[in-house]
């Protein structure tokens, strides 16, 4: 039986380039090469994209991977049937690629940008398309389609990088009259929590309007829901199934990128600690918001669930979720009955029959 070729794409440019090499190495370590022609493809910090030499994936987190000496260079290139280029000297290889698994969190590789290369070239893509990428990363425009969707979200306003160096004060002044203190502020396209803060006043508003507009073109404000911070992984295409549902205890203000990924106050409760009636309206608002998006193949979507009236709150959805040993989405899979292994299997033949 022919291998499938499966070009592990990792790193990039983002602000959450430590995250994507943490995925990249369990999702690696969880792929079979008796199933699989593997080619991992990191992409550094400055923007070259190398074929990564060795099948040590243990080096991919500390970035020592890119001074492996058996790397070389390479590109996608978006001429269909050329496929993945290697660079030899002079001399220029070719490889076929049937699948890329993008394992390229935030800009650039979650937004639909890396996307739309991939649909130039006619190779198949494990998660959503250019469209549904490119709404999902946006956080207002999700909030659109939300709306759309008729599922409640938390209330929110959107603030510009432009309106907030020219006169930040106003900003806050506009977010004063719609919010009681605390309130969340959020760069539109970043994900991880990168930029993202909670403010309980003026002072720390200000601070975090100017932080959040470093990271993206759109800030986003919304008001603070009380409740538990629950979140479902989806599987499929046209009919895709929702996980059990997940819950994260931060332990800190928030989860943020620290209590995701640095420090060791968070805590996972898997099932999530709310009502079987509550959790089957979350799976199910889950997919609404997934279909209503245009998603494909896999999405994390994330909700509060109010401690008074235990209602789903939607927050955000996350199209390529991290997969890093922590990670909830392969954990929640895991405990529906998916092994890691086999969530991977799935996602590539979902990805060549989209």
């Amino acid at each position: 039986m022919k291998k499938i070729s499966v070009c592990v794409l990792f790193g990039g440019i983002s602000p959450e380039h430590e995250v994507s090499l943490r995925s990249a190495e369990a999702v690696l370590h969880h792929m079979d090469p008796e199933k699989y022609d593997i080619y991992p493809v990191g992409i550094t910090k400055r923007g070259q994209w190398l074929l990564f030499g060795s099948d040590d994936y243990s080096m991919l987190p500390d970035s020592r991977w890119e001074q492996c000496p058996a790397n070389c260079q390479v590109l996608i290139s978006p001429v269909r049937g050329e496929g993945l280029l290697r660079f030899e000297g002079d001399r220029v290889v070719r490889a076929q690629i049937d699948v890329v698994f993008p394992v390229l969190h935030g800009e650039n590789g979650e937004d639909g940008a890396m996307q739309g290369l991939l649909q130039l070239a006619g190779i198949a893509c494990v998660g959503p398309g250019v469209g549904a990428s490119a709404a999902s990363m946006d956080k207002g425009m999700t909030k659109l389609v939300a709306d759309f969707a008729g599922v409640r979200q938390a209330a929110w306003v959107m603030a510009t990088r432009r309106e907030i160096e020219k006169n930040c004060e106003l900003v806050c002044d506009k977010v004063e009259k719609q919010f009681a203190y605390p309130v969340f502020i959020k760069p539109a396209g970043t994900g991880s929590s990168v930029g993202v803060h909670k403010a309980k006043e003026r002072e720390a508003l200000l601070a975090a309007l100017r932080d959040a507009a470093a990271f993206d073109e759109k800030v986003l404000v919304e008001e603070f829901i009380d409740g538990h911070e629950v979140e479902v992984a989806v599987l499929g295409n046209e009919t895709p199934a929702a996980s059990i549902c997940g819950e994260i205890d931060s332990g800190a203000e928030f989860y943020d990128y620290d209590a995701k990924y640095i420090s060791d106050t968070s805590r996972a409760y898997i099932p999530a600690r709310i009502g079987e009636d509550t959790a089957e309206q979350v799976r199910e608002l889950a997919v609404r918001i997934y279909l209503a998006l245009g998603c494909r193949g896999l999405s994390r979507v994330d909700f509060f669930v109010t401690y008074q009236g235990q209602e789903p709150v939607f927050n955000e959805i996350n199209t390529i979720p991290g997969f890093t040993s922590i990670s909830m989405y392969p954990k929640l899979f895991e405990a529906s009955g998916i092994t890691f292994s086999a969530l991977v299997d799935r996602l590539i033949q979902l990805a060549m029959e989209a």
